[in-house]
This record gives C-alpha cells, sequence and structure tokens, in this order.
C-alpha cells in the first residue's frame, strides 16, 4: 500500500533556505525508445549517486509522472552551490549523461523534450501542511513535525523562520 500514513497536521520540519530543483523530460514521439528511453534511464543511477554521498546537498527527491508524457523529479537542496558543483563535477554521473543526453536531442529531431527550473527559497519564504499523508515533498526530505511547533496557520509558518 505505500509509505506510513501519519494522522494529523503535520509541516515540513525544514526552517532554513531549501533550493528546489524540478527536472524532467516530455516524451514527444512514444515509437522514438532511442531518442527517450535512455534518458528515461539516466537519473535513477544520479539520484543513487547523491543519495549515497553525505554531505552532497542533496536532501531528498520525489519521482513524478505527468500523464501520458511528461517524467519528472522534484528535488530539495540544501544550497544552490552544492546543486551546481554536483552538475559540473567531471568525476560524477551528470556530465557524461547530460553529454550524451544533448546527443540524442540533437540525433532525435524533436523526438524528446526536457527542462528544468531552479528555485532559492530562503528561510521564512515558504511552508507546508501535510494532512492524514505519509512523509512526502520537502516533508519527505526534511522530515516533519506537528503543525503547533511552526505555528497553526499557513501566515503563522510563513513569519516563524
Amino acid at each position: 500500500m505505500g509509505a506510513k500514513l501519519i494522522e494529523g497536521r503535520m509541516t515540513a520540519a525544514s526552517e532554513g533556505e531549501v533550493v528546489v530543483f524540478l527536472i524532467g523530460m516530455r516524451i514527444n514521439s512514444f515509437t522514438a525508445l532511442r531518442s527517450w528511453l535512455p534518458v528515461s534511464r539516466a537519473m535513477g543511477p544520479m539520484i543513487a549517486e547523491l543519495s549515497r554521498e553525505k554531505g552532497s546537498g542533496l536532501l531528498g527527491h520525489q519521482f513524478l509522472l505527468g500523464f501520458p508524457r511528461v517524467l519528472y523529479v522534484v528535488q530539495y537542496w540544501d544550497s544552490k552551490e552544492k546543486l551546481l558543483a554536483y552538475a559540473s563535477a567531471p568525476d560524477k554521473r551528470h556530465r557524461p549523461a547530460w553529454a550524451a543526453f544533448n546527443r540524442r536531442l540533437r540525433e532525435g529531431k524533436g523526438n524528446v523534450g526536457f527542462w528544468h527550473e531552479t528555485y532559492v527559497v530562503q528561510a521564512g519564504s515558504y511552508e507546508s501542511i501535510y494532512m492524514n499523508m505519509p512523509e512526502f515533498g520537502l516533508g519527505r526530505a526534511t522530515g516533519v513535525v506537528p503543525v503547533g511547533r511552526r505555528g497553526d496557520r499557513a501566515a503563522d509558518r510563513l513569519r516563524a523562520s
């Protein structure tokens, strides 16, 4: 059935700055497996590499599906510096995967699309609530605490940090 349900109203335990990184692909031609299948398989090993390395900066992630064509990952990082360092590190999985993806993108002539967005969110500029949910999103990445610890209303939680 999935992750353990946490009853009641919870909020993410995170109180400092957080970087939200959204990255995904769009399958423009389902029949062009050679264009999009390798792209869809590249993210898992990168996430595994980051998860194994303490201090990588990756706080957590969630794979999501936007039916029928979009696959994406929401990532939470503790700093933009660590995100950018990973993206440019010559000894990590990202650089060769990015080079291979760019080749496929050019060769595929529009068979697969790519996007990413990065948001640096200052402390006090975000809030969350999870009601009768398993840990999810930022709460899954940083843990959850009862809402009352950070304020009962969204406005209270936004001012709390």
